[in-house]
């Protein structure tokens, strides 16, 4: 059985999450940590539940979900696994880090680019991703069907939606992602966002001003 845990970390108050099984392998998908004392909580953590990380997961590449890649990979010894659009949006980081007051921001490449049927699999368990374009190009969600839940990035969350005014963000495709992708799930699938609390698809069918479908 998967246990999530989720950290927030830097400025932009981002969700970090390590999933992990009784085998004690796990994925650490989105590592904001950028700050030395964000690197040591999720370490610590890490360590005090004898986690062995096997692999760095982003759902997107903006800059708050990726300050902590570079760390994540050395200290771990891991590659970086992104979607196979969303190098151009890794890339830029470097770019414009500065002009968020990021400036000791370390670039790091993706090795892997996962492509539709591929899977993520760790001690005994397995994820599947969707591609869900709309916020970012590439966009991946994680999920895992037989405990219901989603590791949805910034696609959907509590009452909202993620912003399109981005580079390659596009409203009406993020609309199409959630309802022909999320809102396919059963009702009481949990959604971990990338941002915020968490929320359950029923929720938001009946609830979000941006998406209900109810």
């Amino acid at each position: 059985m998967i246990e999530i845990k989720t950290f927030t970390f830097n400025p932009f108050m981002e969700n970090t999450y390590v999933l992990y099984d009784e085998t004690k392998e796990a994925v650490i998908v989105d590592p904001g940590c950028y700050e030395r004392q964000e690197q040591e909580e999720l370490a610590f953590f890490i360590e005090n539940n004898d986690l062995k990380p096997v692999a760095l997961l982003n759902t997107h590449c903006h800059i708050d979900h990726v300050l902590g890649n570079a760390w994540v990979k050395e200290n771990y010894n891991l590659q970086l696994i992104i979607g196979e659009k969303e190098i151009d949006t890794l890339r830029a980081v470097e770019v414009y880090a500065p002009n968020y007051g990021f400036q000791n921001y370390i670039a790091a490449n993706a090795e892997v680019f996962l492509k539709d049927g591929d899977t993520i699999k760790f001690g005994k368990s397995e994820l599947k991703h969707l591609f869900v374009p709309g916020h970012a190009p590439g966009h991946l969600a994680f999920y895992d069907d037989s405990q219901a839940f989603i590791i949805g990035g910034d696609v959907l969350f509590d009452g909202s939606i993620g912003r399109t005014d981005l580079p390659g963000g596009d409203f009406d495709t993020l609309i199409q992602s959630i309802k022909n992708k999320f809102f396919k799930f059963p009702d009481d699938t949990i959604v971990y966002s990338g941002h915020g609390g968490t929320t359950t698809i029923g929720k938001e069918k009946s609830t979000n001003p941006f998406c209900a479908i109810n």
